[in-house]
């Protein structure tokens, strides 16, 4: 076992797995053109661990001196945590764009149920065990390692009523192989991962342990497993002209949906089963680490909003005017807003459960919140300092127009701009702000961890409110004795 390399890579997705898009089935997953750009993304991100430059940030050695990436490797101290930030910004920079579905940021997860090994040592002391070797095995073989949460939006009420599963997830089955599972799920990626952390994310398990039990599992399931589909949606990027759209023409990330039509998980791959307990204590927990590397995601995302304005602006000369620098300002202020948090959640880091160093809760959480419910006033602030230019710009064709040439140099250059140049700047901010993919990437930050209510459940939750209390008790001089609501 050892570090995969992009050839590796590629050559793995090969598998016989079953996947469909735009009304076809695809035969070589790494070839076809809406997978291809960012499947070299990802080859390039294992080709770049092999590179002596990049050595100390992206990789790193378990206990019997095996090297293996650093982002698979679970932190214990906050040096660990450090480190990881360093991984994830050292691919960002080398990629020129940001992608959230490579591994760093859902093996995560794996580490939150490692956190809970104890309480399912008590339901089944093989479940933890089966935990600690898929964690283990995710490093060791460098695996393309991705998570299934979201299910398909049907009538809940029937499930929370003990009447009907209807599409969600579950189990059909057990044997001596081990469980039978059917239903659908969800996830960016999984056509071109190797395995997915598939949980439930139910919410409501008031119908009772027997109804629901069938559909609180959580196991690994191999992409190419038989009975295992993937039905994704039409790519974005496909087919245009990687100058006038040079962001969603690398970086587009395929979501799928994964139908498992009676798929085989084996013993050794379930995690938990039956287990309602195990299904709820996830939930709560699932971004305990993950929503780390998310978060650092959207602060790259910050930083293309604060320097497309910047060139922006500062091509014209606007940035004498202090309106526009007060502008500048707010972006600026987002941007070390996400920050500060990022860095304060590493600095307070907390010990886990299971020994784990993870990112202070409260103060992580909070800047996901505030990371993602600033963003779209950020990215308008941002399209507002482009200019109208942004929407009226002709595309790179009509500007390689001999028969126009001279016009468009006349109209488009400005001081040691060439009217090539901000033609390719204005290209990456449509694409960044404009395109159908931007108003994709929008929603996808919005819904990718959990929806907004549950994000603020994750704040509510890991906040520590009793100092609070207590202030308010002295300064009102309150008696001990006065009952306070247990929220």
């Amino acid at each position: 076992m050892a570090l995969m390399t992009g050839k590796q890579y590629r050559e793995s997705l090969n598998d016989g797995r079953e996947v469909f898009i735009d009304g076809e089935k695809v035969t070589n997953v790494a070839e076809h053109p809406s997978f291809k750009p960012i499947v070299d993304v990802k080859a390039r991100m294992y080709d770049m661990a092999h590179e002596p430059e990049n050595k100390d940030k992206l990789t790193t050695r378990l206990e019997d001196g095996e090297v293996v990436s650093r982002a698979y490797k679970a932190p214990k101290t906050k040096e660990d945590l450090t480190a990881i930030r360093n991984h994830v910004e050292t691919v960002l920079d080398d990629l020129g764009g940001v992608v959230y579905r490579v591994g760093d940021e859902t093996i995560g997860e794996m580490w939150s149920l490692y956190d809970a090994q104890d309480k399912l040592n008590e339901i089944n002391p093989t479940y933890a065990k089966n935990i600690a070797n898929h964690i283990d095995r995710v490093a060791r073989e460098d695996l393309f390692h991705v998570s299934a949460n979201t299910d398909p939006k049907g009538d809940r009420s029937k499930l929370f009523s003990g009447k009907d599963g209807g599409t969600l997830l579950h189990v059909v089955e057990e044997n001596d192989k081990g469980i039978v599972v059917k239903g659908a799920k969800f996830e960016t990626a999984a056509a071109y991962a190797h395995q997915a952390f598939v949980k439930p994310t139910i919410l409501n398990w008031e119908a009772g342990e027997e109804t629901m039990a069938p559909f609180a599992c959580g196991f690994i399931a191999d992409m190419g497993a038989p009975g295992l589909k993937h039905i994704c949606r039409t790519s974005l990027g496909t087919g245009k002209n990687d100058t006038d759209y040079p962001i969603s023409t690398k970086f587009e990330e395929i979501d799928t949906l994964l139908i498992f039509d009676n798929v085989l998980i084996p013993w050794e791959n379930v995690l938990f089963h039956r287990s309602l307990a195990s299904a709820a204590y996830i939930r709560s927990t699932l971004h305990r680490y993950s929503a780390f590397n998310y978060v650092l995601r959207v602060l790259r995302r910050a930083d293309y909003l604060l320097g497309t304005a910047l060139l922006n602006v500062e091509q014209t000369g606007l940035t004498k005017l202090q309106a526009v620098r007060e502008k500048i300002s707010q972006l600026i202020n987002y941007r070390e807003g996400i920050n500060a948090h990022l860095t304060a959640a590493v600095a307070n880091a907390e010990v886990s459960p299971g020994g784990l160093m993870m990112p202070n809760q409260s103060l992580l959480y909070t800047g996901r919140v505030f990371a993602l419910s600033n963003f779209p006033a950020m990215a308008h602030l941002t399209r507002e300092l482009v200019g109208g230019q942004l929407a009226v710009t002709p595309d790179s064709d009509t500007f390689a127009d001999l028969a126009i040439q001279e016009y468009v140099d006349k109209y488009y250059s400005v001081g040691e701009w060439s009217a090539k140049e901000r033609g390719k700047l204005l290209y990456f901010a449509r694409d960044l702000l404009n395109s159908s993919y931007a108003g994709h990437r929008t929603t996808f930050e919005l819904f990718a961890q959990s929806p907004p209510f549950a994000q603020q459940m994750s704040v509510f939750n890991s906040f520590d409110m009793e100092a609070q209390r207590e202030m308010v008790r002295k300064a009102a001089e309150l008696k001990p004795t006065v009952p306070v609501t247990n929220l």
